[in-house]
C-alpha cells in the first residue's frame, strides 16, 4: 500500500479505483471524489504523483493531466502587500 496523499491519507489503490469506477479523466474529478489535494499542503506533493497514476492509465503524456503553473514572478514580502 503506497500513500500518495499523506494529509488526507488517500493509497495509490484508491486513486487506481477511483479512475476505473468514476472514468476520471482529470484531476479536478479525483479531487472531488476523494479530496486529494485539499489537506494540509494543498497537494504540492501528491497532485503530481496522481497525475502521473492519472497519465499511465490514460495514456497521456502528463502536460495533458496537469494544469498550467502560474508562479508569481518573483517572491513578495506580505508586509509590502499589507500597505496602503
Amino acid at each position: 500500500m503506497k500513500i500518495v496523499c499523506r494529509c488526507e491519507d488517500i493509497t495509490e489503490e484508491e486513486i487506481i479505483r477511483a479512475i476505473d469506477e468514476y472514468d476520471c479523466e482529470t484531476l479536478d474529478e479525483l479531487k472531488h471524489i476523494l479530496r486529494l489535494g485539499m489537506g494540509h499542503c494543498q497537494g504540492r506533493t501528491c497532485l503530481i504523483i496522481a497525475a502521473r497514476i492519472l497519465a499511465n492509465k490514460k495514456g497521456k503524456r502528463i502536460e495533458e493531466i496537469i494544469p498550467s503553473f502560474r508562479p508569481p514572478d518573483e517572491p513578495v514580502e506580505i508586509g509590502i502587500l499589507g500597505k496602503e
